[in-house]
């Protein structure tokens, strides 16, 4: 919230009824009202708006009352006073403030103002951590005091929300700790939808915590812990994140398929809530679909389609493209467009398309740690395709064409060849691939051969149950004589034009 719009927030309105006797009340009200209206517009001179408001205070406690104007004036002394940066001024005020919540306005507006405060206070980076943390803890006394429990638990959320911006993990570890006590089931050990909500809530401060500290273990217990809470309705902002983080920790571990999965119900999420970083999201999901080498277009879904031509997805959207044609060096030039200070008049639209690019991709630290195993998977799908002709392959003309140094190729040729992707071997000497055409021919037949003899195999037992359920133990003993035409087995027979099988040998 900016400042101009902080300090011309709507005030509250209120109808009063009168009662005819009630003449001289009326006109006091009325006199308050205007020294509020005309006190406020003295706020471009703070020192005397603040008299002003002061003043409207000061009767109010003289007449040992409690009222909406004195409220509403010290409301404006804490937005002024803070603005001004005199923050202890600010805090004094606020205490007094609170000291209304009680008695002096009703539960809504005392919530709502002290959220817009805490708001504001929140935003104000000039104000050091522990003058900030001052002004949550004498909210939490106050709303201690008023047995106010949910706008309690509003506040420690919104306190746990700051310190996981201001990445204080000590003091943010201190407040999850208070709010799991508080979502504990009952003494009969139900647990309601709100607390089944606010433990989602919880679990996805926690989880983002443990994400940005690179805790994967404790992330990975957090996860399990929120898939597990179905007394819940939370909302799609909260599933967002639970699901955006749980697609990290896969990407984390190479489970491309499950990465991709959860960062489509993360888009989904977001986008149901509405949330901007659903765009961030989908970037993560085209990712995670490059890695698994899947030959879907991501942007076919009804879902996804909407926003393949948003600015910030474009980018990506040709990255697919050229994953799925296996052009090397149309990615490359996607993920390394150079950046340039500012476009000059003479730039051409291919040249600020890939500082786009470089903005919308490479900018981002995560996406950027897995740019790598996008262009080696590229890399082995281009190697794959390029070598089907061949016997022998120089490594030194792959590197040429993929203009990568020659102990990269030969990494990844090596890792194809244990991955059995490839039948063939490296000649270091010769720095060579060869490849071995009839050996791969040969074990393909061989796989073929094994895996026929092992359906016969299974197909002989079904018979021979069959008949033993069907004829009795003489049938089933006559199925092994000669004369049958075949027989299948460990040792092989000879039979009137028959042909026998014993393991993976064939009698003519």
């Amino acid at each position: 919230m900016s400042d101009d719009g902080f300090m011309l927030e709507d005030d509250e309105e209120f109808e009063f009824e009168y009662e005819e006797d009630d003449d001289d009340e009326a006109e006091g009200v009325v006199d308050v009202e205007n020294e509020y209206y005309t006190a406020k517009s003295q706020r471009d001179e703070p020192d005397v708006a603040l008299a002003s408001f002061q003043k409207i205070v000061q009767n109010e406690a003289d007449a040992g009352e409690q009222g909406d104007f004195g409220f509403k004036s010290l409301k404006q002394m804490t937005k002024l006073t803070f603005k001004l940066g005199r923050y202890e001024e600010a805090l004094k005020y606020y205490r007094i403030l609170l000291t209304y919540t009680k008695k002096g306005v009703t539960r809504n507006v005392a919530e709502k103002s002290i959220n817009n405060i805490l708001d504001y206070v929140s935003a104000e980076s000039a104000l050091d951590t522990i003058k900030m943390q001052e002004f949550y803890e004498v909210t939490m006394k106050a709303l201690e005091e008023a047995k106010n429990d949910r706008l309690s638990t509003k506040t420690n959320l919104k306190l746990a929300k700051l310190w996981l911006d201001r990445q204080e993990y000590g003091r943010l570890n201190k407040i999850l700790r208070e709010l799991h006590a508080s979502c504990a089931p009952d003494e009969d050990g139900d647990v309601d939808s709100s607390k089944g909500t606010l433990q989602l809530e919880v679990y996805a401060l926690e989880i983002q915590m443990y994400g940005e500290t690179k805790n994967n273990k404790k992330l990975r217990e957090i996860y399990e812990k929120s898939s597990r809470v179905r007394s819940a309705i939370p909302h799609p902002r909260i599933q967002g994140v639970l699901r955006e983080c749980g697609g990290k920790m896969y990407m984390s571990e190479k489970d491309w398929p499950k990465a991709q999965i959860d960062f489509f119900e993360a888009f989904k999420s977001y986008d149901e809530a509405g949330s901007p970083q659903r765009i961030q999201v989908l970037k993560y999901l085209v990712l995670a679909h490059m890695l698994m080498d899947s030959q879907i277009n991501p942007f076919d879904s009804q879902e996804t389609k909407p926003y393949k031509n948003d600015r910030e997805i474009v980018a990506m959207t040709n990255l697919v493209s050229a994953y799925q044609r296996r052009d090397v060096h149309e990615a490359e030039k996607i993920l390394r467009g150079a950046r340039v200070p500012s476009p000059p008049s003479d730039l051409n639209t291919h040249q600020i398309l890939l500082t786009d690019n470089r903005a919308t991709i490479m900018d981002d630290p995560f996406i950027r740690g897995y740019i790598d195993d996008v262009l080696r998977s590229l890399r082995t799908q281009w190697i794959l395709e390029i070598i089907k002709p061949y016997n022998r392959v120089e490594i030194i003309y792959l590197a040429r064409q993929l203009k990568i140094p020659p102990e990269e190729v030969e990494d990844i040729l090596v890792a194809l060849i244990l991955d059995d992707k490839i039948q063939g071997r490296i000649d270091q000497v010769t720095q060579r691939l060869e490849i071995d055409r009839h050996k791969a021919l040969e074990t393909r037949r061989y796989a073929s051969l094994d895996k026929w003899t092992s359906q016969l195999t299974s197909l002989q037992g079904v018979m021979l149950q069959k008949s033993a359920s069907a004829g009795g133990p003489d049938r089933s003993a006559q199925m092994g004589m000669p004369g049958m035409g075949m027989g299948m087995g460990g040792s092989s027979w000879t039979g009137a034009g028959g042909m026998g099988m014993g393991g993976s040998e064939i009698w003519a």
